[in-house]
């Protein structure tokens, strides 16, 4: 065993001159050999051979041999796992030796500080077997069979399931799909709808792609015709499928990944260097690492070559996905099966287009969407924005779209109209009718606190909100409205107020066809209102926050009942980790219903609450005001674009934003949003007057160019500072205003084509790589680049 006994020949001829093989390639390792020995007649040989290993191929490369011609040796080797080969066995932050060896695993402590585990899988092997497979031209089938003499895992929900189907379909020349699901016990599966051809189109000598299932140890090869690249490559230890943690690992074509979201980090390209990122949507303003509004688990990759693949995950339970130097990911969920699609490129531009062909192409806004807006969480009453619209005016500021945020209702109930802004429905036709727009925000909990609230009432009778399981109880949670005749002190901390003011509320379900119903007829009579004429308020755009959902409460007012799937055994990376997945949102046990009827657990579909809103918000504002319209959401999921834009979240007024905004806009286009952009000048804490000014003039070149902050912090709006910020915030805007035509120009081709609108610049000059690595400049399209000054 990994010995090799030679006799250095040629024709028994014995060279004079000490003619040398200097190299051999041994085939079929499945670990990297860490140490070679050659021995001559017994003696150990002075020579340090270098060792090349290819894990893909599992194949050793040893160079420097020095076997002279004529005579014999023994090669011996050791094999182990290299640094950057271990694949994490405990990914819990309590392992510990024990716990690793319990599941069979290695540990052993790295004091190099490099970041690799401590708790690691042996060798190569996983815990399934291969059977039945078969190749077509249309794609792959084959069985899954679990090892049992391999298994080691702590409890039922933890322990694998013992037969799994593979199923490898060849939708087109340039897109695949792999999945692996339990063929015995049927098991949530997304139900968002994907544009697929009713039977796989691709041809046997169009396809840019091979597929190989391997069996020992399982895995999936996939491979770049044309270059033989490898781009997908699972045959690796991780390897495992129970009812509430999955995992799978695949090695990468290079260290050149971006992707995954939403969640702040410091450059385009992700860092490989061990680190873990979790998904699962929740009100997190945005901080490094930490998981936020959106669940966005694509990826593109980009190869050495400079050919371009991307991957979607098609599963919406908590997850998260570990990165290391190998270079390889790690996915690790909580639910749910194994989805993925592969788009081929092979240019970054045709991934994406591919990619929105499959998920949905992003939505068309209207012309006076790609206006400048304002806005501000704070407005103490009708009367401030209408004497902002007139200062801006004055200022002769290019200004198209203004906001209220909800500070218009009435105790921030959904619906209602605040004593203090009577006046805005007046105000809106005014400005509407000297050509500028409104838009309106939305939450989607509503107050159940009240004795005479038609939305909540009629929602009761549409029987429209998230319940206990098999019961008739509404969960409850808090939010934004407050209870009914009290003065809220503004000086408690905040869990007091929550305590003290906030209202109970419910939440839709938005899967259901009847919450659609009667969600349009509530934003129906604030458009028009059936018992005042005078107070309907005439919108044009509809924005939707707190959309995760977020809750001002751990799961509910008076708690959550499972503890198993609050606290999963496996809980994912998240930065709210060790307080629970309820932790600013609903129970997981919460039952909600598939437009079909069949039930489902929010524990399963919390990543697409946001999704399942946006549709029917768009829906019920085209109904009305039979314009196109815009929505702007918070929380998104793959396909969210289709229907709507997407604002970065409650950023701070700090200079190292203003780069973070430039990654998150360039993420959001490879996900297909195209209608992007961060508030202008930060949402929280004061701004300063060079950073604002500096803002106005990277905003200037958002898809979304909105000025917004929060509530307490100064005036932030190009009027509020004195006649220098005015010229400047004038001069930018009119230059985005002179180029209006061309941002329209590639909005449409986003939308007809899925080409992307802000783009970062490998995906015009992929073939220089040191545009690989850029994040601080961007493109509009292919022909306009954006070189903002980006620190004080």
């Amino acid at each position: 065993k990994n010995l090799l006994q030679m006799n250095v020949t040629n024709n028994n001829y014995a060279d004079p001159n000490n003619l040398v093989f200097d190299e051999i390639k041994i085939l079929g390792l499945l670990q990297e050999p860490v140490s070679v020995t050659v021995m001559q007649n017994n003696v150990v040989q002075t020579r340090s051979p270098n060792i090349t290993y290819n894990p893909t191929e599992k194949v050793a490369l040893i160079q420097g041999l020095g076997l002279e011609l004529g005579k014999s040796y023994s090669l011996r080797w050791s094999l182990g796992t290299g640094a950057n080969e271990k694949y994490d066995c405990h990914p819990a932050p309590d392992a510990s030796k024990e716990k690793c060896e319990q599941l069979g695993c290695i540990w052993a402590e790295d004091t190099s500080g490099s970041g690799a585990p401590y708790c690691f899988y042996d060798a190569s092997a996983n815990a399934y077997s291969v059977a039945d497979v078969k190749y077509t031209a249309s794609g792959v089938t084959a069985n899954l069979s679990l090892s049992a003499a391999k298994v080691k895992a702590d409890g039922k929900a933890m322990s694998p399931i013992s037969s799994l189907r593979l199923e490898v379909k060849y939708h087109s020349d340039h897109m695949l799909q792999f999945k692996i699901y339990d063929y015995a016990n049927k098991r949530y599966e997304v139900p968002v709808p994907l544009n697929l051809p009713k039977s796989p189109e691709s041809t046997t000598a169009g396809r840019l792609y091979d597929v190989t299932v391997q069996s020992k140890p399982f895995g999936i090869q996939v491979r770049r015709r044309s270059t033989g690249t490898v781009i997908w490559d699972s045959q690796l230890p991780t390897f495992t499928f129970s009812d509430m943690f999955i995992q799978i690992s695949t090695r990468l074509a290079s260290q050149y990944l971006y992707g995954f979201g939403e969640t702040e980090h410091t450059m385009f390209r992700r860092d490989l260097n061990w680190k873990t990122w979790g998904m699962f949507t929740r009100d997190q303003p945005p901080g490094y690492m930490l998981n936020s509004y959106g669940f966005q688990p694509f990826y593109m990759g980009l190869e050495e070559d400079g050919n371009a693949h991307g991957v979607l995950l098609l599963n919406s339970n908590a997850m998260d996905v570990t990165f290391q130097p190998t270079p390889a990911l790690t996915y690790r969920t909580t639910g749910g099966i194994l989805d993925f699609y592969m788009v081929l490129g092979p240019t970054p531009e045709l991934v994406v287009q591919e990619y929105t062909a499959l998920v949905g192409r992003p939505v068309m806004p209207p012309y006076w969407a790609l206006g400048f807006q304002l806005c501000r969480y704070g407005y103490e009453n009708d009367t401030e924005i209408a004497t902002l619209v007139e200062d801006m005016k004055a200022a002769g500021i290019p200004y198209d779209v203004q906001y209220a945020d909800i500070d218009y209702m009435e105790r921030q109930l959904d619906f209602t109209l605040s004593p203090r802004f009577t006046g805005l429905p007046a105000l809106i036709d005014k400005i509407r009718s000297e050509g500028m727009r409104f838009i309106l925000i939305l939450d989607p909990a509503i107050s159940g606190n009240e004795t005479d609230y038609p939305a909540f009432t009629r929602g009761l009778e549409k029987d429209v909100f998230i319940k206990w399981p098999n019961t008739n109880d509404i969960i409850y949670a808090k939010v934004w409205p407050d209870l009914p005749n009290v003065v809220v002190n503004d000086s408690l901390d905040w869990d007091t107020q929550v305590k003290l003011y906030r209202a109970h509320v419910a939440f839709p379900d938005f899967f259901r066809n009847s919450t659609a119903e009667w969600w349009t007829r509530e934003i129906a009579e604030v458009y028009t209102n059936p018992h005042n004429a005078s107070r309907s308020l005439k919108f044009d755009g509809i924005w939707i926050d707190m959309n995760e959902p977020s809750s001002f409460v751990t799961g509910a007012v008076d708690g959550c009942r499972n503890q198993e799937l609050n606290f999963p055994p496996y809980m994912p990376q998240l930065g709210s980790r060790g307080d629970g997945l309820a932790y600013k949102t609903l129970c997981m046990e919460g039952q909600q219903y598939l437009p079909d009827g069949s039930p489902v657990r929010h524990y399963d579909v919390h990543n697409l609450y946001g999704w399942s809103q946006t549709k029917p918000t768009l829906d019920a504002l085209r109904g009305l005001t039979k314009e196109r319209g815009i929505i702007v959401t918070r929380s998104t999921y793959p396909s969210s674009g289709k229907w709507s834009g997407h604002w970065l979240g409650d950023n701070t007024a700090a200079w190292n934003q203003l780069d973070k905004s430039i990654i998150g806009m360039m993420e959001f286009s490879l996900f297909g949003i195209s209608y992007t952009g961060a508030d202008i000048c930060g949402f929280f804490s004061d701004s300063e007057y060079e950073l604002c000014a500096r803002w106005m003039e990277l905003g200037a070149f958002y898809p979304y160019s909105r000025n917004h902050n929060g509530k307490g912090a100064k005036r932030q709006d190009p009027v509020a500072w004195n006649s220098t910020f005015e010229e400047i915030s004038r001069n930018v805007l009119n230059i985005r205003y002179s180029l209006l035509p061309y941002l329209y120009t590639l909005m449409y081709q986003a939308n007809a084509h899925g080409s992307t609108v802000v783009r970062p610049l490998l995906h015009e000059f992929v073939e220089d790589k040191t545009t690989w690595e850029i994040y601080r400049q961007f493109l509009w399209g292919p022909a306009l680049l954006i070189s903002p000054v980006l620190e004080k």
